[in-house]
C-alpha cells in the first residue's frame, strides 16, 4: 500500500494497487463519538473530488463523507452497514467506507500528508 494522503474534509485516501481506498480519519472518528449508521455510496457510480458521497451517523451528529479524489466507486465496504462501529474500532483499517478507481492518480498527491493533516486536524480545535 502506498502513502496515505489526507483530504481537509478528514477523509483519507491510500492507493492500493488500481484503486483508491477511502475512510475518515481517526481524529474525525474521534470528533463523531460513536458511529451508529453509515449510508454508503452505490457502486458504479462516477465522483468528483470534493463532493459528497456518503453519510456517517453518530451518536453526536450526521456527517457527509466527501470524495477526496474523482473517479468511479469500485466498492464499498459492506461490513459497515452490519458493524458501523468499525469506523470507531479501525478508521484507517477496517473502517474503510469505499473504494474509487481514480481518474487521476496525480489527485492524490495534491491532499496533505501525515504531517500536514495533523497539524490541520490540531488548528481545527
Amino acid at each position: 500500500m502506498s502513502e496515505t494522503r489526507f483530504a481537509e474534509s478528514h477523509e483519507w485516501v491510500r492507493l492500493d494497487g488500481d484503486v483508491a481506498v477511502v475512510g475518515i480519519s481517526d481524529h474525525a472518528q474521534g470528533a463523531l463519538g460513536d458511529v451508529v449508521f453509515v449510508d454508503l455510496p452505490e457502486v458504479g457510480r462516477e465522483v468528483t473530488a470534493g463532493e459528497a458521497v456518503a453519510v456517517v451517523e453518530s451518536v453526536k451528529a450526521a456527517s457527509d463523507i466527501y470524495a477526496p479524489i474523482s473517479g468511479t466507486i469500485a466498492a464499498v465496504n459492506e461490513a459497515l452497514v452490519d458493524n458501523p462501529a468499525l469506523v470507531n474500532s479501525g478508521a484507517m483499517g477496517e473502517g474503510w467506507f469505499f473504494t474509487i478507481t481514480p481518474k487521476d492518480t496525480s489527485e492524490i498527491g495534491k491532499l496533505m500528508d501525515a504531517e500536514a493533516y495533523a497539524k490541520h486536524a490540531e488548528e481545527a480545535h
